[in-house]
């Protein structure tokens, strides 16, 4: 009976080895390679001079990608990340309230773990807006000046908002990356 079985698992087992083979060492994308280029999609003006380009959402994971240009001297809402944060400074320079000494210039590379709280600046000495490349996961949970919530962005609500506003304004977001929907 013992000589059955192990048979019985060489067998599956050569089986196995033989489908792992046949579909190939790396995996194959239903969906081409996609490219967003800096004129493809318009600014989302926030009405407080700030603006977003969205350019890559992720409903599957709550990924959301986007440029943010903010003017000199801005202060964005106190935000919570309940997610990681990548950044990359295109333009200008930048820095945290709580860590004012920590500015961020052109080709800075800032990571930001789950579980963080600040408050993003632009000093008023900027000649010029600054523009960051923003990957987030997660929401950010905006905090009034006494720590409560007084708004979520997550990447369902900036692709809502963007998607709005583009259609306010009648603006072509056809090469907006989406997956998931």
């Amino acid at each position: 009976m013992a000589d059955t079985a192990a048979k019985s698992i060489e067998a599956t087992l050569a089986e196995y080895a033989e489908k792992v083979a046949a579909r190939g060492t790396f995996p194959v994308w239903e969906a081409p390679t996609q490219l967003v280029k800096e004129e493809d999609l318009p600014w989302a003006e926030l009405g407080d001079g700030s603006a977003i380009k969205l350019q890559h959402v992720d409903l599957n994971t709550n990924l959301w990608i986007s440029m943010t240009r903010l003017p000199p001297g801005f202060k964005v809402t106190t935000h919570f990340h309940t997610g990681l944060v990548y950044a990359v400074t295109l333009k200008g320079r930048w820095f945290y309230a709580e860590t004012p000494d920590s500015i961020s210039e052109p080709g800075s590379y800032l990571f930001e773990p789950a579980g963080s709280t600040h408050t993003l600046c632009t000093p008023d000495s900027n000649e010029g807006d600054t523009v960051v490349w923003f990957a987030i996961y997660g929401a950010n949970i905006n905090l009034d000046d006494d720590g409560n919530v007084v708004s979520m962005v997550d990447a369902r609500g900036a692709l809502e908002m963007y998607e709005t506003y583009c259609d306010a304004i009648g603006a072509d977001y056809s090469k907006l990356i989406v997956h998931g929907r």
